[in-house]
Parts: C-alpha cells; structure tokens; sequence
C-alpha cells in the first residue's frame, strides 16, 4: 500500500517502550525480555554459550518425550531416556535421526504439542526442496524469532520504533485487512511495498514513496532490492538517504554484485539474514560483515551423506530450535549449504561464524505488458493449493509460461485446470500458460531446487506517443 502513512507516524520512543512492549504482551509474548536476555547472552564466551544450549537442549528434549509422541519413538528407538543420565548432551543429540520435510507431512500430528500456552499458529513454507510444508508456532517461539530480529537491528543502529520499509511478499501481511495492515504500519512506523509487483511505473512509485517516508532501515529480498537500485540509476533519481542507517536482505542468496550494487547506491551497510519460517532466525551478519549463529536459540550442525563434517568443510545445514516448543524441530534438515568456521569475531560477540554457500534463489517473470513480477507472486499461489506435492515454474524467451506439477497421492481432484486458475491472475493473458502433471521434477544443474526459471528477457513498450503515430 502507497501513501501518507509517514505524516501520522508515532514518535521512536513511544514504539519502543509502550506501543510495540503492550501490543507483545497483549498476544502473550515475551519479546522484550527475550530481547534484553539476547542483548546480555551475545556477549558471553563460546563456552558459556555452548553450556547455555545444553541447558536448553536438555529441557526441549524432556519436553518432546512428554509431551509429543513422535518424539518419544524416535528418542525411545535411539536408546534415550531424557530423563535419565546423559552426560554427553551433544552425541546424544548426534543419535537420532534427521527431520526432513517427508517426516513432518507424514506425523505432524504426532509431533505437535496442542497444550501450547496460547495456542498453535500455523504457518506454511515451501522451502528450498519445492514441497508446500505447513507446520506450527507457539508464542514462545515466536517471541524468540523477533527478540533475534531486533537484535540485529540495533547491532546496525536501527531500533525497535524506528521508520522500516519493507520490499516484501508475504502473504502473511497481506492477507490482512487494509484497515488493520494500515493502522498498524502506523503504530510501529512501518510501509510494506510489494515485491510481487515490479514493473517501471510501480517502481517510479516506490522511489517517490521512499522519499517521502525516509526510512531508518531498508528490508528486502536483495534481488528486489537490486532491482530497485537499477531502475532509480536507469532514471537518474538519487533516494534521499540522510536517515537510512541500514539495509536488511534476506530469503535469497544474496550474490556479491548485489550486495555491491545495494551498498553503494545507499551508502549504508548490507547486513545479511539467514533463515527460514520452519528454521527460525538462524544467522545474521554483524557490521563487520561475519555472519553470526543465533546460538542462544538454535543448534546448526553441517551434515554430508548423514555425517557431520568437521568444521570448516561444506555440507547440509541442520538445525534445532532450541525454543520451538509447540512443533518441536530437532534436526531438522534445511535444504541449504554453508559451513562452519572456527574462531571469534573482532566485533567482541562469543557467537558462532558460519558461511551460507547455497541458500534459496529466486527469478522474476517477465510480461509481454512490460510488467516484472517477483518469483514469489507465483510460488505462493502454487504451493498453497491443496494437492499439490511440488512444482516448477519455467519461462520461455516468448514469455510462454510452463508450470509442472507433482500431485500428492490420491490427489485426483487437483487439476490442470485449477493449477493454470491460480496462474493466470498473475501472469495475466498477454503470455500463454501450459500446466503439465508430472511423476516428479528432475533437480536442476545445481542440484537444488529452483522454482521459477525464466529465460525471458525484460519487454520495454513502446511509448505511447510512437504506438498512436503507428496506428
């Protein structure tokens, strides 16, 4: 949504210690005091922290067992008793199996705990493997995944209360209603632009609108972003900058031109964000440019063929969230490469060091209208509807869109039909689109995943002016 926001928005310190603090509290999260715990815990010696993690280990374990009875198989058929002596927290996490996507479509009841104080939030991820996932968050954990998020903000001078714009896609935010999503961009001085939509006229809005909000703090995913930068160079427009401090990338890998193109246009750093709605806020990138392991709520070992590789060596990033109590992940796979690294930042922080070698990527579609539309626009649409096991999007160089599907089993009622109806709306009838039902996708030259492939290239019509002089 464009417009006026930024002339009713509330003062920095009002957000930050009434209106954020009480909207929290009114939803049963403690944000706040998860923020103040970070803010302390960051600053502890690895080995304080390691023991901070077997703590918290310990007692996610002793939850699972009592609580979900998948989890009470798996530790009964590794031979754990939670409650009994395990003088190793770290081999006896080493024993049981990996959690993969597969595990939680087949036993997501078994492993959800519905006494959840609050109650369960559900939410759902396609992640990098291309299969829809639908899992649940508590409070606990919610509370957690922001308090980490703040966090990193002000490692980069940008507060809680502080203007954020947001070039996002999340169907979360906007499913709301336009009246609440307003009010409460409002409240916590916040604008939401849409990624899904990038075409030039909607891009010259933006750049008007970021002028007219001037953010504290930029947040995105770097090829929108990117995007962004190219068009306002490609006018001649130079963003009035004097508030900006930061700009936060995240949900794709963010390659080095980029980054550069990013930074040096803003002239601000670009701190990087790992992590996923089923995996949590796993990592973030502090000023010097490391990239730091949340640690105080998040277990990342780096797994090939099933085995850990020492550190320093690439392999499959595995994670435990160590405060995901009402859908516990304990070993869960990612789907993403990186590595760790040894030693400690000069920024002082007794955090991890890891390096994300492969994460998610995404393409734009191009229309025949000229319109540019963010991958996500068609992967949200596709991997919501039901019956659907996995799907790639492929474009040709004539903007023709190609959309393969996987059915789930028993899914004789999902048709091409009703795939090319969610389709449509966003590629619009300019470009034709053929649904194909497929036994299974083959993986791509990367091995990985890949939603959207688009090999068309970007349609500039004519102007107005030289197509009335045709006609």
């Amino acid at each position: 949504m464009i417009g006026d926001a930024h002339e009713t928005l509330m003062h920095p310190a009002l957000v930050r210690h009434l209106i954020q603090p009480c909207h929290e509290l009114l939803l049963g999260r403690r944000t706040f005091a998860c923020v103040r715990e970070l803010e302390r815990q960051q600053w502890w010696a690895p080995s304080e922290l390691r023991r901070l993690q077997n703590v918290k280990l310990l007692a996610l374990l002793r939850h699972a067992y009592d609580h979900t009875s998948y989890y009470r198989e798996r530790l009964d058929q590794a031979g754990i008793n939670p409650h009994g002596p395990m003088p190793d927290l770290r081999a006896t996490l080493g024993k049981l199996p990996l959690l993969d996507k597969a595990d939680i479509r087949a036993r997501i009841e078994t492993m959800t705990w519905t006494g959840a104080p609050g109650g369960l939030y559900p939410c759902c991820t396609g992640g990098s493997s291309g299969e829809p996932l639908t899992f649940y968050f508590d409070r606990r954990r919610q509370a957690y995944d922001q308090a980490a998020r703040m966090r990193t903000h002000r490692w980069f001078g940008a507060d809680v209360g502080e203007r954020e714009l947001y070039l996002w896609g999340s169907p979360i935010e906007f499913r709301r209603s336009d009246r609440v999503k307003t009010l409460r961009d409002r409240l916590f001085n916040q604008q939401l632009l849409s990624a899904f939509h990038l075409s030039g006229t909607r891009l010259d809005a933006y750049l008007r609108e970021f002028d007219r909000f001037r953010p504290t703090s930029l947040f995105g995913y770097p090829s929108s972003l990117a995007r962004l930068v190219e068009h306002a160079k490609s006018r001649g427009h130079r963003l009035t900058t004097k508030r900006l401090r930061a700009v936060f990338v995240t949900d794709e890998v963010c390659y080095p031109h980029d980054r550069e193109l990013i930074g040096d246009y803003f002239g601000v750093p670009v701190g990087n964000c790992y992590g996923s709605r089923e995996g949590g806020f796993i990592a973030h990138e502090c000023p010097l440019g490391t990239m730091h392991t949340t640690d105080e709520n998040i277990i990342v070992e780096i797994m090939r063929d099933g085995v850990p590789v020492p550190e320093g060596e690439s392999g499959e990033i595995v994670i435990t969230h160590l405060d995901a109590y009402a859908m516990p992940f304990i070993r869960y796979r990612t789907g993403d490469v990186g590595r760790l690294r040894h030693g400690r930042c000069a920024c002082g922080r007794g955090l991890g060091m890891m390096d994300v070698v492969l994460g998610r990527s995404t393409d734009f579609l191009y229309l025949p209208s000229g319109e540019v539309k963010h991958a996500l626009s068609i992967i949200y649409p596709l991997r919501e509807l039901r019956g659907v096991r996995q799907f790639r999007v492929v474009q040709s160089e004539d903007y023709a869109v190609t959309v393969d599907v996987v059915r789930d089993a028993g899914a004789v009622l999902l048709t091409k039909d009703a795939v090319a109806d969610r389709v449509r709306p966003v590629v619009g009838r300019g470009a034709p689109v053929r649904v194909r039902l497929v036994k299974a996708l083959p993986p791509t030259d990367s091995g990985k995943h890949q939603y959207v492939i688009s090999h068309a290239k970007e349609c500039v019509p004519a102007p107005a002016d030289e197509v009335n002089e045709r006609g």
